[in-house]
């Protein structure tokens, strides 16, 4: 496939960085503040949850506790990978431990009320990575769509429990079909480019093909089934859940997490997410009180996820640096 970028030029890496301009050196103390701002907005997050936190992981086995932050981690990485595949087709590519840097540190913005600070802190740190702004924002703007669906089509899983708690839920499945078409690449190059026009962006330079939309589906689909496997973990140490709460587990974190993406206005959806995991996990047999603290025990637990990748991420990312500059 020839290489194409979606507008402007990703900086050359083999080019020597020439003095940094005062302008530049703002830019770099306003992302550093950006960053520390949003680790804040975790962190405080994490601490209101500590206490209740703990009194949950009392009654679960340390092992299915660190299995289930493992599945965590594994999603968020998977999640990840998706998302560099879809930025690497928009121009050169980046390769992981770079586009791992800018998808996770930006990703904590979800955090800060209102989760487009997490486009806006992904697009500063793409661009001060060398990768044009409208690259990254196009890339993750096509990575929620196709996530979108995908999570609308493994959320199937938890239908009968989601159906009996809220009949109005109808419609989010109605929706599923109409998302499927929206993924055929040419509609979805056409819908990502109108888009793109009406915030005065350029269009896509090319096509979108079959290879990467279905390597951004896989990835989702795949995410979704591991922070079911988290869930499902934490539930399963009180001996409810089982086989089939482990289905209706997949299927609630993806309603969820869906869920949550939309209510854009609370920092990583906080609240509406719990109400959907509680929903689920009562009807696979746990009590109320139950579901609540293992609900709130999985937000923790995103948090503890979010905050350890985009770490290791950011390190990473650091050491390759030096390793070429050496």
């Amino acid at each position: 496939m020839t290489t194409v970028r979606t507008s402007g030029e990703d900086a050359p890496a083999s080019k020597p960085k020439p003095p940094k301009s005062t302008k530049a050196k703002i830019l770099d103390v306003v992302r550093w503040v950006a960053i520390l701002l949003v680790v804040g907005f975790a962190a405080k997050q994490l601490a209101a949850n500590w206490g209740e936190f703990w009194r949950t992981l009392s009654d679960v086995a340390w092992q299915s506790s660190v299995l289930s932050l493992l599945a965590l981690v594994a999603s968020i990485m998977v999640s990840t990978w998706g998302w560099q595949k879809m930025v690497d087709d928009l121009g050169e590519p980046v390769g992981y431990a770079r586009g791992a840097q800018i998808c996770l540190v930006g990703s904590l913005g979800k955090y800060v009320p209102g989760s487009v600070w997490a486009y806006l802190l992904q697009m500063e740190l793409g661009r001060k990575a060398g990768v044009a702004r409208a690259r990254i924002f196009t890339g993750s703007l096509i990575q929620l769509g196709v996530g979108v669906v995908s999570a609308l089509v493994v959320s199937l899983l938890a239908a009968p429990a989601v159906f009996s708690n809220s009949p109005r839920a109808m419609w989010l499945f109605v929706l599923i079909p109409v998302g499927l078409a929206l993924l055929h690449p040419r509609i979805l190059t056409w819908g990502t480019s109108l888009v793109l026009r009406i915030l005065r962006r350029p269009p896509l330079a090319h096509p979108l093909g079959w290879a990467v939309v279905g390597k951004v589906f896989g990835a989702s689909t795949l995410a979704w089934a591991l922070q079911g496997v988290h869930l499902w973990l934490l539930a399963n140490s009180v001996g409810a859940p089982g086989f089939s709460g482990f289905v209706l587990c997949v299927g609630a974190m993806a309603v969820a997490m869906t869920v949550g993406t939309f209510a854009f206005i609370l920092p990583s959806g906080v609240g509406v997410r719990e109400v959907a995991q509680v929903a689920v996990l009562t009807a696979s047999g746990l009590t109320v009180g139950q579901a609540a603290a293992f609900a709130v025990a999985s937000r923790v637990m995103f948090t503890v996820a979010d905050l350890l990748t985009a770490g290791f991420a950011a390190g990473a990312a650091r050491v390759a640096a030096r390793a070429a500059a050496a």
